[in-house]
């Protein structure tokens, strides 16, 4: 007889804690959590390409500990990926573009610290309720995932495009026409069903389309240098204040954003299930859900921290949610999901239906381990929450060469090429264009992620 469904989810999860408790599995869990966070503050590089680099020297490690510190440094990019957007307005990874609408507009107001602790705060409790998802709802999850085909992705796209309206700012034509010029990005590149290739110029480095990393990097941070660089106010960036009660958020701002948590823990798990949908789409959805219900609509954009709560809680959450078609169905959402795969079929696993009744030491160590890493995480980035913070005291003639070497460097790094570099050029011209004729950028960026998915 088998036993009642509670107990043996009670069961497997202290199966689970058993195995991720380990000294070895907990060191290299920290590890992967580590080098995520690393890998989040450094713009271009990427969970994938760092996973790719790291997998052969996961081949000597036992194949569940591989696995957690490869999880965790996807799920600790998530973490570092809100750092540089909030103090630089550079946005680490694609998901992180949200985040700067108003985690920088904050940290312009001084209030840097509330902004990074409240994404690192988000950030846990959506990693909770994605791993409790993961845990309890993963399977029948999957089968309703499998039911979405073209149509309903093309719909659920078309909602992430009606999140222009709250987007706009202070003109609506100005936030549509920069969404179509967004959308006109996207058709950049080959063609998917006549191979013909599309505005490249000639430039065989346009035939794979424009990097989404490249393009928001120039319009936000390089465009805000750009722009910045014509004041000529003093010589210290931003005003921090000293005193480390005022550098967290307080208990009022953390009550307020209740709903900003429900939501993106929520609306990301959510997406994340669905394969290809991505993180980038659930944040700006998660935000444009947190603007909609909020008492003070206008206000975001201008520094509201439940605008960045939702959208850093959304890009968490899907973490654990693109991790259930690749446990469960063996079905990769995203690149690193995919490289994920790789690494499972490697070691002799087959992900699908059976892996977690075949593999309970696997599935369920990795659970509790991405519970664990999301502790780790909140110990770790907390406490550096002040030490982060205190990057805006440095003069503006050294932090904008600065914000403008670690661009050109993630630029660079996406693929090696310095043609990428020239892009960063081109669209941090077009970004300061866009800020003096007022038009806002994040509808760009938005029909730019979602234009070549339709």
């Amino acid at each position: 007889m088998k036993g009642k469904p509670e107990l043996d989810a009670l069961n497997n999860l202290l199966l689970g804690f058993s195995v991720a408790i380990s000294p070895a599995n907990l060191f290299w869990c920290f590890a992967g959590v580590f080098l995520g966070t690393i890998v989040g503050i450094l713009p271009g590089l990427g969970p994938p390409a760092t996973i790719a680099m790291l997998l052969p020297l996961t081949f000597k490690l036992d194949h569940t500990t591989a696995i957690i510190m490869l999880a965790g440094i996807y799920y600790g990019a998530k973490y570092g990926g809100s750092t540089t957007s909030i103090l630089l307005n550079v946005p680490g990874e694609s998901a992180s573009v949200v985040t700067c609408l108003d985690g920088y507009q904050m940290a312009r107001q001084g209030r840097a610290g509330a902004a990074l602790g409240i994404a690192a705060i988000s950030s846990f409790i959506a990693g909770t309720v994605g791993v409790l998802g993961l845990m309890l709802v993963a399977p029948p999850l999957a089968r309703f995932a499998l039911k979405f085909a073209p149509p309903e992705y093309f719909a659920l796209m078309a909602l992430g495009l009606a999140m222009v309206v709250f987007l706009a700012g202070k003109s609506m034509l100005k936030a549509l026409l920069a969404l179509l010029v967004g959308l006109w990005f996207a058709t950049v590149g080959t063609d998917l069903f006549s191979a013909q290739s599309r505005f490249t110029f000639g430039r065989f480095e346009l035939l794979d389309g424009i990097d989404f990393i490249v393009a928001s990097i120039g319009i936000f941070a390089v465009g805000e240098v750009l722009a910045n660089l014509e004041t000529r106010a003093g010589t210290e960036l931003f005003k921090i204040s000293g005193r480390l009660k005022s550098l967290l958020p307080t208990l009022e701002e953390i009550k307020a954003c209740r709903f900003a948590f429900v939501n993106g823990s929520l609306v990301g798990f959510i997406i994340g299930v669905l394969p290809g949908a991505g993180s980038t789409i659930s944040s700006f959805i998660s935000y444009g859900l947190e603007k909609a219900v909020s008492k003070h609509p206008e206000k975001f954009g201008t520094g509201v921290i439940e605008g960045v709560a939702a959208p850093e809680g959304a890009n968490n959450s899907d973490t654990c949610g693109s991790l259930v078609p690749l446990l469960t169905l063996g079905i990769p959402g995203s690149n690193t999901t995919a490289i994920l795969l790789a690494a499972l079929i490697l070691w002799g696993f087959r992900p699908g239906p059976l892996l977690i009744q075949d593999n309970p030491t696997l599935f369920w160590g990795l659970v509790a381990s991405m519970y664990i890493g999301n502790v780790m995480l909140l110990i770790l980035n907390l406490p550096l929450v002040p030490l982060f913070a205190q990057i805006l005291r440095v003069p503006y003639y050294v932090l904008y060469p600065a914000i403008l070497g670690v661009s050109i460097v993630g630029a660079y790094s996406v693929s090696s090429s310095l043609f990428d570099v020239w892009m960063l050029g081109f669209f941090g011209l077009l970004g300061y264009v866009m800020r003096k004729l007022d038009f806002p950028a994040a509808p760009l960026v938005l029909g730019l992620v979602l234009g070549d998915g339709m």
